[in-house]
Protein backbone atom coordinates (compact mmCIF):
# COMPACT_ATOMS: atom_id res chain seq x y z
CA UNK A 1 0.00 0.00 0.00
CA UNK A 2 1.29 3.29 -0.77
CA UNK A 3 0.69 6.61 0.09
CA UNK A 4 0.64 9.68 -1.14
CA UNK A 5 2.65 12.76 -0.44
CA UNK A 6 2.21 15.20 -2.32
CA UNK A 7 -1.13 16.33 -3.34
CA UNK A 8 -0.12 15.98 -7.01
CA UNK A 9 0.13 12.71 -7.23
CA UNK A 10 -2.63 12.34 -7.01
CA UNK A 11 -5.26 10.77 -10.00
CA UNK A 12 -8.83 10.99 -10.47
CA UNK A 13 -9.16 7.31 -11.51
CA UNK A 14 -13.02 8.42 -13.35
CA UNK A 15 -13.41 12.05 -13.80
CA UNK A 16 -17.02 13.15 -15.03
CA UNK A 17 -17.76 12.68 -18.27
CA UNK A 18 -20.72 13.43 -20.41
CA UNK A 19 -22.17 15.99 -22.34
CA UNK A 20 -23.41 18.68 -20.24
CA UNK A 21 -26.53 19.86 -18.74
CA UNK A 22 -29.94 19.88 -20.48
CA UNK A 23 -32.42 22.71 -20.36
CA UNK A 24 -34.04 21.81 -17.00
CA UNK A 25 -30.75 21.37 -15.71
CA UNK A 26 -29.77 24.99 -16.67
CA UNK A 27 -32.65 26.36 -15.25
CA UNK A 28 -32.26 24.72 -12.02
CA UNK A 29 -28.80 25.65 -11.64
CA UNK A 30 -29.49 29.06 -12.35
CA UNK A 31 -32.02 29.65 -10.29
CA UNK A 32 -31.19 27.84 -7.08
CA UNK A 33 -27.68 29.79 -7.53
CA UNK A 34 -29.35 33.28 -7.71
CA UNK A 35 -31.54 32.66 -4.79
CA UNK A 36 -28.67 31.28 -2.67
CA UNK A 37 -26.97 34.61 -3.42
CA UNK A 38 -29.99 37.01 -3.18
CA UNK A 39 -31.21 35.25 0.15
CA UNK A 40 -27.50 35.27 1.86
CA UNK A 41 -27.23 39.31 0.95
CA UNK A 42 -30.97 39.87 1.34
CA UNK A 43 -30.72 38.50 5.03
CA UNK A 44 -28.09 41.72 5.81
CA UNK A 45 -28.75 44.02 3.46
CA UNK A 46 -30.37 44.53 0.18
CA UNK A 47 -29.66 42.94 -3.28
CA UNK A 48 -26.50 44.46 -4.51
CA UNK A 49 -22.97 43.24 -5.74
CA UNK A 50 -23.08 39.64 -4.73
CA UNK A 51 -26.23 38.73 -5.97
CA UNK A 52 -25.45 40.75 -9.50
CA UNK A 53 -22.17 38.81 -9.72
CA UNK A 54 -24.08 35.24 -9.40
CA UNK A 55 -26.10 36.25 -12.20
CA UNK A 56 -22.74 37.11 -14.16
CA UNK A 57 -21.97 33.31 -13.14
CA UNK A 58 -25.28 31.97 -14.21
CA UNK A 59 -25.00 33.49 -17.28
CA UNK A 60 -21.57 32.02 -18.01
CA UNK A 61 -22.29 28.79 -15.71
CA UNK A 62 -25.42 28.01 -18.23
CA UNK A 63 -23.44 28.90 -21.33
CA UNK A 64 -20.18 26.61 -20.52
CA UNK A 65 -21.95 23.33 -18.57
CA UNK A 66 -24.74 23.10 -20.81
CA UNK A 67 -24.78 20.80 -23.89
CA UNK A 68 -24.52 22.14 -27.51
CA UNK A 69 -28.09 23.34 -28.14
CA UNK A 70 -28.92 25.03 -25.16
CA UNK A 71 -27.19 28.68 -25.24
CA UNK A 72 -30.57 29.83 -25.88
CA UNK A 73 -31.94 28.61 -23.07
CA UNK A 74 -28.70 29.35 -20.81
CA UNK A 75 -28.95 33.43 -21.64
CA UNK A 76 -33.09 33.46 -21.20
CA UNK A 77 -33.11 31.93 -17.58
CA UNK A 78 -31.18 34.10 -15.76
CA UNK A 79 -33.38 37.10 -15.39
CA UNK A 80 -36.69 35.22 -15.00
CA UNK A 81 -34.85 33.36 -12.15
CA UNK A 82 -33.96 36.56 -10.42
CA UNK A 83 -37.66 37.93 -11.23
CA UNK A 84 -38.74 34.43 -9.72
CA UNK A 85 -36.53 34.44 -6.70
CA UNK A 86 -36.81 38.07 -6.13
CA UNK A 87 -40.79 37.81 -5.74
CA UNK A 88 -40.05 34.50 -3.22
CA UNK A 89 -37.74 36.48 -0.92
CA UNK A 90 -39.87 39.65 -0.73
CA UNK A 91 -43.13 37.14 0.00
CA UNK A 92 -41.31 35.15 2.96
CA UNK A 93 -38.28 37.26 3.88
CA UNK A 94 -39.06 40.29 3.51
CA UNK A 95 -42.35 40.16 5.27
CA UNK A 96 -44.46 42.22 2.73
CA UNK A 97 -46.41 38.90 2.48
CA UNK A 98 -48.90 39.51 -0.51
CA UNK A 99 -49.11 43.25 0.06
CA UNK A 100 -49.01 44.19 -3.59
CA UNK A 101 -47.77 47.86 -3.01
CA UNK A 102 -45.15 46.59 -0.71
CA UNK A 103 -44.06 43.83 -3.17
CA UNK A 104 -44.13 46.37 -5.62
CA UNK A 105 -41.41 48.86 -4.29
CA UNK A 106 -39.05 46.24 -3.14
CA UNK A 107 -39.17 44.76 -6.63
CA UNK A 108 -38.58 48.21 -8.31
CA UNK A 109 -35.76 48.70 -6.16
CA UNK A 110 -34.07 45.29 -6.26
CA UNK A 111 -34.85 45.48 -10.31
CA UNK A 112 -32.90 48.58 -9.94
CA UNK A 113 -29.69 47.05 -7.87
CA UNK A 114 -29.50 44.50 -10.38
CA UNK A 115 -30.27 46.22 -13.46
CA UNK A 116 -26.41 46.68 -15.13
CA UNK A 117 -25.63 42.97 -14.06
CA UNK A 118 -28.54 41.80 -16.08
CA UNK A 119 -28.10 44.21 -18.81
CA UNK A 120 -24.32 43.36 -18.97
CA UNK A 121 -24.83 39.32 -19.11
CA UNK A 122 -27.72 39.81 -21.00
CA UNK A 123 -26.16 41.73 -23.98
CA UNK A 124 -22.83 39.05 -23.66
CA UNK A 125 -24.94 35.99 -23.55
CA UNK A 126 -26.92 37.15 -26.55
CA UNK A 127 -23.75 38.22 -28.35
CA UNK A 128 -22.67 34.53 -27.50
CA UNK A 129 -25.43 33.08 -28.68
CA UNK A 130 -25.74 34.93 -32.19
CA UNK A 131 -22.34 34.32 -32.76
CA UNK A 132 -22.77 31.01 -32.29
CA UNK A 133 -25.52 30.41 -34.33
CA UNK A 134 -23.64 32.36 -37.51
CA UNK A 135 -21.52 30.18 -37.29
CA UNK A 136 -23.27 27.00 -38.28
Amino acid sequence: MSTVSNMSDIRISNPIKGPGLKGPGIVILQFLLILFFETFEYAFTKVGIFTGLAILIAFLGGIYLGRGGTIFTAVVTPPLAFLFSTLLLIASIGGAGLSVSHIGLDLVSMLGAAAPFLVIGAAAGWAYYFIQKLKK
